[in-house]
């Protein structure tokens, strides 16, 4: 179990090897700002124990053992290079980074509508600063953990989307992250800024993806900010590298009657987790969180959320559903809370798990919490096996035990998959859930 000591010594190397070189007033002050603020968070961070509720079942220890260096950049990428990882059938807008490096020669935004900014964050410091500045680092607070202070610490770039004021984005908008060692265990710690004001609509996938052989640590944090009456349709692919660490951080504010809709499809990494923080700054607004997970052998996937319900008449929905197969962990930790004031509220969690194998585990949390008397309120979670009795079904009409075990896991999925509203991330769902199954093998 990782220490204290251990926890301050394995920071510190870190900040002496990825902090990057002063770049200037260009760069500047804004961001300084950020780190110097983040640094300054560091030593009064938790330890990353058991004895830390929300780290019980994700162990750090693998992680912390491991000195990551500052990754390298491909700025000759082209179009070749990522044709497995661009997911075309989507027919939108495009924003490609590497390493955490935004590549503006691989970028589609041909056709934005006026009021809206899609790019490099550092780019766009000098000329949407103010934008930048209002919003930064208001989300995530210094009230984290470890990895998101250490991502505060070494801000360098990441993304920034705005909508404006009542503007519609015509097409989704597809942002690819491509992580790679190229030869070393690398961290890339993209910062990403998201802001749709009043009225404002879009829908935005993001497809995080790697190399299998690289051990790198991909450590992002994302600050989405809605507007009155704004709505996002927001999916998230992660399919990291088998040896890769992935964590994502998610801080959403959403105003008076905003509608954040969120699917996250987590498949890859040997270490995945996706921490969703859910503020409400209005009343009436409507976070709809949901998601597919799956862990096979020598695999953790992780899925924690924290939704507070602190005005009235808002409403938040959960629903998350896990396949473990081999020996891989599932984990699924959340977390509504319904403070005294937030009368009229309406909170629904739920959380399905499916085992394959009785060597996979499976840690289920569900928590509801609350404090006013006129809500609307439940929550529930299940953990089974595949019916035999299906299986028998499937097999004396001809169909062969791999096929028949795909179609029952495609329809435990297919509550969450079908909800959204792109048929081609639909079909890659399907896909990539097939590829998952067919490497699991029979169930035991």
């Amino acid at each position: 179990m990782i220490t204290a000591e251990q926890q301050t010594r394995w920071q510190e190397r870190q900040l002496a090897a990825l902090t990057p070189p002063h770049r200037g007033p260009d760069s500047g002050d804004l961001l300084e700002r950020v780190r110097q603020q983040a640094r300054a968070s560091l030593p009064d961070q938790p330890v990353l124990n058991r004895k830390q509720e929300a780290w019980r079942y994700t162990s750090v220890d693998k992680l912390l053992a491991q000195t990551y260096a500052a990754p390298r950049h491909r700025e000759e990428l082209g179009e070749a290079d990522i044709a497995g990882y661009d997911l075309p059938e989507l027919d939108g807008y495009r924003l490609v980074f590497h390493n955490g490096q935004c590549l503006p020669k691989l970028a589609r935004l041909d056709g934005l509508p006026q009021g809206a900014i899609a790019g490099s964050l550092r780019a766009c410091l000098s000329t949407d600063g103010g934008l930048i500045s209002r919003h930064l680092g208001q989300q995530a607070g210094l009230e984290g953990n470890l990895f998101t202070a250490l991502n505060g610490s070494l801000i360098d770039n990441g993304l920034l989307l705005h909508i404006g004021a009542g503007v519609e984005l015509d097409r989704p908008i597809q942002i690819v992250h491509i992580s790679e060692g190229l030869g070393q265990a690398v961290v890339s710690q993209p910062r990403h800024l998201i802001v749709l004001e009043a009225g404002a609509r879009a829908t935005v996938v993001e497809h995080f993806v790697g190399q299998d052989a690289d051990g790198y640590f991909h450590n992002n944090l994302a600050e989405i900010v809605l507007g009155e009456h704004a709505a996002l349709e927001h999916y998230r692919l992660q399919d990291e590298g088998d040896a890769s660490y992935h964590l994502s951080s998610l801080y959403l504010q959403l105003q008076a009657a905003s509608l954040y809709r969120g699917t996250a499809l987590s498949f890859g990494g040997a270490w995945a987790r996706t921490d969703y923080k859910v503020a409400f700054a209005g009343e009436a607004a409507s976070c709809d969180l949901s998601g597919l997970y799956t862990a096979g052998d020598e695999q953790l996937n992780d899925i924690h959320l924290d939704v507070r319900h602190n005005l009235p008449r808002c409403t938040s929905r959960e629903r998350f559903k896990g396949i473990a197969h081999g020996q891989g962990h599932a984990v699924f930790d959340g977390r509504v809370l319904v403070e005294r004031d937030a009368q009229r509220s309406d909170a629904r969690l739920k959380n399905d798990n499916l085992m394959l194998s009785r060597k996979a585990m499976i840690d289920t949390k569900p928590q509801l919490e609350i404090y006013a008397d006129d809500v609307v309120c439940s929550h529930g979670t299940t953990v089974g096996q595949i019916e035999p009795d299906q299986l028998f079904y499937l097999r004396s009409r001809g169909i062969g035990p791999a096929t028949a075990l795909r179609m029952l896991c495609q329809g435990f999925a297919g509550e969450i998959v079908e909800d959204m509203d792109s048929e081609p991330l639909r079909e890659h769902a399907y896909a990539r859930l097939s590829s998952i199954l067919d490497n699991a093998g029979q169930t035991e």
